[in-house]
């Protein structure tokens, strides 16, 4: 087979391409255990960041702690906790929030969730300045609910999903109901 270019093209036969054979036949995971998700590209590869913004370093570090726990894996996606002000008091820093992120960022994006208005407030106005605040490319807010949210982006992070994924995962969140 040639190519306009003059050049060959790599030629498969048939009978070894990947489709020609079945897959192996899985066994169905048990009702108690959850699959772990395997990373689609090696860790050294990178993956998309995820910063937990919260008016309190407690809560965001208890919400990182829990979404790191139900992805299971032994290596995560980078996700940061940011709350508080520098004062260890209840409040946002935009210097701790540009600071986590550029700590998680491992070149494929970083996704922002925030807990409550003021934090929104914050994450908005700095990515708006995003240039100005030495803040990695590209940066995206998801507007989710901060615990549902903050897992699933974890997860879909951890297995190795892209920027979009990762954000639409935390945004559909948003969406399922409890009741």
């Amino acid at each position: 087979m040639s190519r306009r270019d003059g050049t060959r093209a790599d030629v498969i036969p048939i009978s070894d391409a990947p489709s020609a054979h079945p897959p192996a036949p899985r066994t169905p995971p048990s009702p108690t255990s959850f699959p772990r998700p395997t990373p689609a590209r090696p860790a050294t590869h990178g993956r998309v960041g995820i910063v937990l913004v919260s008016h309190s370093q407690e809560l965001a570090t208890a919400v990182r702690s829990l979404a790191l726990a139900l992805t299971g894996s032994d290596s995560p996606a980078p996700v940061a906790a940011t709350g508080g002000d520098p004062s260890d008091g209840p409040g946002i820093s935009a210097v701790l929030v540009a600071a986590a992120t550029r700590r998680v960022d491992q070149g494929h994006g970083v996704v922002v969730l925030a807990d409550l208005g003021g934090a929104v407030t914050t994450v908005r106005t700095l990515l708006s300045d995003a240039d100005e605040h030495g803040l990695p490319f590209p940066v995206r807010f998801a507007n989710a609910p901060f615990v549902e949210g903050a897992v699933a982006a974890t997860a879909t992070a951890t297995a190795g999903g892209d920027l979009a994924a990762v954000l639409d995962a935390a945004e559909e969140a948003y969406r399922q109901h409890k009741g």
